[in-house]
């Protein structure tokens, strides 16, 4: 297949590097977010551009190539480069794309990531005394190859203003939409999110392992009607016992059909849904602190406070002041 150069938007341009053996899925996340038209939104959209080193055909993972127009000259202008997961972490980079990073840095074009993408960003020495995130499969490989990277294993993206970097595919979405927030506000990244149809915000400081729900087998639907049972009353005292009988399971049955389906306990999974419901009450009302903990279940302010910086990695508090901060940089509020 071939991919044309002809710009996907008139707003700030987003390039995108294409390379030898890459994901056609990785490649997607950032197509996807960036270069899909979204008119609805009135504002003026990204310009997404495909870039590779050469103008021969990209060969991609299962055997199909892609071409594209777009050289390192283009990627190094762009307003955003993204740099996705790279084919061989324990390889060197070539002196073509080094340049073409640092030029782009030097000029301040935010650097972008995704999964491996960063051993890129550091052998360009992007990553020099930063705080930096990847796939937690290869942490301590970016760790021995770059001292100087100070490596965040668990975070699901980082955020160091001008250089952001991000752990496996699913963070790789959360930082795209991250990027919308920063750029068009939340709005607009909630609408992308409900699209894309993966949860409109997880903070980048959230670890890469949380325990939540998976999908649940057809033959434990109890567990299933259980779980739509406890997410319609969130807001009131839900006790393991309480799930159970709901499920007409004795108590110790229970815990072991729950964990054998979700992976987690049913306290926990009870907590990330609390939390995750805190989450809309916090960017969208002016309740307190102690009315949000109240109506997400939770027994008062302290016990939601001490649950969500557990989570997300920060407090509800400061939370709700980035997402205000984002909101008021809204094209339609400027």
């Amino acid at each position: 297949m071939t991919v044309t150069a002809r710009p996907t938007g008139t707003g700030p341009r987003v390039a995108v590097l294409a390379y030898d053996g890459m994901s056609v899925f990785e490649l997607g996340i950032v197509t996807e977010v960036f270069g899909t038209p979204r008119p609805e939104l009135g504002v003026d959209w990204y310009d997404l551009a495909i870039c590779a080193e050469s103008r021969r055909p990209v060969r991609l993972l299962g055997g199909a190539t892609i071409s594209t127009g777009n050289g390192l000259d283009v990627f190094a202008t762009a307003q955003t480069v993204v740099v996705i997961g790279v084919d061989d972490p324990h390889g060197e980079f070539s002196p073509a794309l080094i340049t073409a990073l640092r030029a782009a840095h030097d000029r301040g074009t935010r650097i972008v990531s995704i999964c491996s993408g960063a051993f890129a960003l550091a052998a360009a020495g992007l990553l020099d005394g930063r705080r930096a995130a990847t796939h937690w499969r290869y942490a301590d490989l970016l760790q021995r190859r770059f001292p100087a990277v100070r490596v965040d294993p668990d975070v699901l993206y980082v955020d160091d203003g001008d250089v952001l970097t991000s752990a496996g595919n699913a963070a790789g979405l959360d930082l795209c939409v991250h990027l919308i927030r920063k750029d068009f506000g939340p709005s607009a990244a909630n609408a992308v999110a409900r699209r894309l149809v993966i949860p409109p915000h997880r903070e980048g400081g959230q670890a890469q392992f949380i325990e939540a729900p998976v999908a649940v087998d057809v033959d434990d639907d109890r567990i299933a009607q259980s779980m739509s049972w406890a997410m319609s009353r969130l807001d009131r005292p839900i006790a393991v016992d309480d799930l159970a009988r709901h499920a007409h399971m004795s108590t110790r049955t229970y815990l072991r059909h729950f964990k054998r389906c979700s992976g987690t306990s049913p306290i926990r999974w009870l907590i990330g849904q609390r939390i995750q419901a805190s989450l809309t009450l916090l960017e969208t009302t002016t309740a307190s602190i102690d009315d949000i903990a109240a109506a997400t279940g939770f027994d008062n302010a302290v016990t939601f406070r001490h649950h969500f910086l557990r989570t997300m990695r920060t407090s509800p508090t400061a939370y709700r002041r980035a997402f205000r901060r984002a909101d008021n940089r809204r094209p339609d509020a400027m």
